[in-house]
């Protein structure tokens, strides 16, 4: 997580790109305008962006200085593009995007707008950043990556019995996949077989949830967009066929999940929040 936060701005990151300093912008009377666009609505996300203002007011960032303007793309990629595209026609002086598909909307609509991302599993893999290294573009920000093997052995812990699994991801996300091929090489380590179960769109999850069941002894979900947003239905079979289910993150656990060693979202987005000089 800090990682990726420290090298990926050539000098300096959030609101210090804007050209602001605490409590003030360049021109008196004068607002850095911040627009956010967040990818869908459930706690992780509402958490990442909650700590991000926060983390603004408590680096002297408040109302007089900065004025924020957030959209919620509700889990669809066309507004995705039409609200970043909004951003970009507005000249927003900053850009802060929550989740990969809005991180690579707004990519792909400006490389000139600094762009802050949070809730982005790796920078690299989803085509944001050169490297995670050295960058090289306009983005940085913070970075989601989970303990998915402590998350994996936690699981083992729990179902001590386990022989055969299911990791259930949307496979329309990058971030998804990325967690899904790395708990997979920890439980084959592990000697559990694996059984990849996906879904593209929230009304499958239900129905690719029933399938698994007497088929696995337990699920692995990973800080999956899409589930995130449909736990409900996916708890629904689980807890009632008693199968037990390793989350990646706390909001899960409170819609139903069993368990998770997991982040701080909050923090997360307080990190993004604060400027940093290097």
């Amino acid at each position: 997580m800090n990682k990726f936060l420290k090298s990926c701005a050539a000098a300096t990151m959030a609101l210090a790109m804007v050209g602001c300093s605490q409590g003030q912008t360049e021109g008196e009377g004068e607002k850095a305008n911040i627009g956010i666009i967040q990818y869908a609505e459930h706690p992780a996300l509402d958490q990442a962006y909650e700590g991000f203002v926060e983390g603004l007011k408590e680096n002297g960032y408040d109302t007089d200085a900065v004025e924020i303007d957030y959209k919620n793309a509700q889990g669809d990629q066309s507004n995705n593009k039409t609200i970043a595209n909004t951003f970009v026609n507005d000249n927003v002086d900053l850009i802060y995007a929550i989740a990969t598909p809005s991180a690579q909307a707004a990519a792909n609509e400006t490389k000139d707008i600094p762009i802050v991302v949070s809730a982005v599993t790796d920078p690299q893999t989803s085509g944001l950043v050169k490297s995670n290294d050295k960058p090289d573009t306009n983005v940085t920000g913070t970075s989601d990556l989970n303990p998915i093997d402590a998350q994996i052995d936690l699981l083992k812990q729990m179902v001590p019995n386990a022989k055969k699994i299911a990791i259930m991801y949307c496979n329309a996300e990058d971030n998804s996949r990325f967690q899904a091929d790395l708990a997979k090489k920890k439980a084959e380590d592990l000697d559990l077989e694996v059984v990849e179960a996906t879904v593209t769109d929230s009304n499958q999850i239900q129905q690719v949830t029933e399938s698994l069941v007497g088929k696995v002894d337990a699920i692995y979900v990973p800080t999956d967009n899409l589930l995130a947003e449909g736990m409900a239905s996916l708890t629904q079979v689980t807890n009632a066929n008693k199968i037990p289910t390793i989350v990646g993150e706390e909001g899960m656990v409170a819609n139903g999940g069993l368990a998770t060693y997991g982040l701080d979202y909050y923090e997360l987005g307080k990190m993004a929040g604060k400027p940093q000089k290097f």
